[in-house]
Parts: C-alpha cells; sequence; structure tokens
C-alpha cells in the first residue's frame, strides 16, 4: 500500500464501535498521517455534526479537524445549492440536520402543498406523522431525496435500524423509489471525496466494513479497496457479494502489515 496517497475511512464499524476505539485505529492513522498520507473520514449518518465527529476522534488520540470529515449533509446541501436553490424542504431527520439545512438558508414546508422535496434521513424519532406528510407531498408532486442507503448502523452491542428504514416506509406507501440517493456509494459522495483529498481515484483507498456501501463506492470510483470485518460484514458474505474488495482484513490494524493482508483474487 506505500504507493496509495489517499486514505478514505468510513467511521462506525472501521475506526470505532460506539464509544469504543477499534484497537490500534488511533496508531495506524496517526502512522499514516507521519507518512504524509492524506486522511479522510467518510460517514453516512447525519445524526452528528462534523464537529461532535472530531470532538469524538479526538478524545481517540486521532487529531484531525473539521475538513477531515465528510457526511452526507455537506455534499446533500451542496447537492440542493447546485440544483434546487430556491427548493421548499420537508426533512425527515434528527435536529441537527434540520438546523444544518436551514443554517444553509433552505425553506421548510409547513403543509404538504408546499413541499418541493422530501429529504429522509436517519431519524430515530420516526413517526406515522412524518410518513403522511412525506406521503402527502409526494403525492402532489415532490421530489425525494435520501442522505444513505444504509439498512443498520453498527454499534458495540450489535447494530440498530438505518436510514433504509425510512426509506422503506415511504418507497412502501407510494409505490416510487426514492428519486436521488446521496451518501456512499453514489456518485455525489465520490466526487465530494476526490474534491477534498485532491488526488485521482487511483491513488486513494476506500476502507470501511460495508460491501453495498463503501467496497462498491470505491471500486465504482477506481479506488482501491479494504473491508474490515469489525462491523456489519463477516466474512462468509464476501464470496457471494457483487463488491469484491481487494483486500480482506480483521481491522484496520492490518494497513500496517501489509503481508498479512489478505487480497482476493
Amino acid at each position: 500500500m506505500k504507493d496509495i496517497k489517499g486514505f478514505i475511512f468510513d467511521l462506525d464499524g472501521t475506526v470505532y464501535l460506539g464509544n469504543q476505539l477499534i484497537k490500534d485505529a488511533d496508531t495506524v492513522i496517526n502512522s499514516l498521517k507521519k507518512e504524509g498520507k492524506e486522511i479522510l473520514f467518510l460517514t453516512n449518518k447525519t445524526i452528528e455534526s462534523r464537529r461532535k465527529y472530531v470532538e469524538k476522534l479526538k478524545s481517540f488520540n486521532i487529531d484531525v479537524t473539521i475538513d477531515n470529515i465528510l457526511n452526507p449533509t455537506v455534499t446533500l446541501i451542496n447537492y440542493l445549492k447546485t440544483n434546487h436553490p430556491n427548493a421548499t424542504l420537508y426533512v425527515i431527520g434528527e435536529q441537527i440536520i434540520k438546523d444544518e439545512i436551514a443554517f444553509a438558508g433552505f425553506e421548510v414546508a409547513d403543509r404538504p402543498e408546499q413541499t418541493d422535496i422530501v429529504i429522509l434521513s436517519w431519524d430515530r424519532n420516526f413517526h406515522y406523522d412524518h410518513l403522511n406528510f412525506a406521503y402527502q407531498a409526494v403525492k402532489r408532486g415532490a421530489k425525494t431525496i435520501a442522505t444513505n442507503p444504509d439498512r443498520t448502523c453498527p454499534v458495540e452491542f450489535g447494530d440498530v435500524p438505518d436510514c433504509a428504514g425510512m426509506i422503506g416506509a415511504l418507497e412502501g406507501v407510494t409505490g416510487k423509489k426514492i428519486d436521488v440517493q446521496i451518501g456512499k456509494p453514489s456518485v455525489f459522495t465520490i466526487e465530494a471525496a476526490i474534491n477534498i483529498l485532491k488526488l485521482h481515484p487511483e491513488q486513494c483507498i476506500m476502507i470501511g466494513d460495508r460491501l453495498e456501501t463503501d467496497i462498491r463506492m470505491g471500486a465504482e470510483a477506481g479506488m482501491k479497496t479494504a473491508l474490515v470485518l469489525t462491523g456489519i460484514t463477516v466474512e462468509d458474505d464476501v464470496a457471494a457479494s457483487e463488491w469484491q474488495p481487494d483486500y480482506v482484513l480483521p481491522s484496520v490494524s492490518g494497513i500496517l502489515s501489509t503481508p498479512k493482508i489478505t487480497r482476493l483474487q
């Protein structure tokens, strides 16, 4: 991996699980930084601000700045500013994403008939009123944008439902697929990551615990990919997957011991 200049790390299930650092993740990242490698942390979660991620990583002895963090909220706001600058939005999501969208200057709908776009993100307080509002808006022609397709999020005690639950509920009642998906593995996230790193995709490696998002995104972008087995995916899942990683690692600690890395053929 010595030729790799940019290392893109997923967070949950890759660097940490909940509030527990994955063993040696700090050593790996700090060693790469000392070698002059470019580091980007790429999460599909929208329930925390980038500043909170910086604080969390620093608590694990990983010194980063907000510029090292990319989440779907940032990519979503840039997408909206470019493609729908005057849209009125209805946001299914937690307060942090609502605040950031409002701070970016977007108007929030009070009624379904006002709504140009329904935004779906992970919402741990999702309920029937949210679903009905979104359903009525889509019936009246509102477009739909999801922040991420993750079915679950890994945590210390296992995993919990993620944004796919909100997506599935709306798709189930409308009979329509979501119009746009922003987070991994979408092209919007690929472009945002490459723009931040200022590198070519072939100079980068994507490291994560999900075949259908992390590994798929890296492969479609032309990056090297490394799957870690500390999150959602287990080794038996790999052979059956359409998205084959270049490397399978027990954890991120394998990045510093290249000879021990398993490369799939």
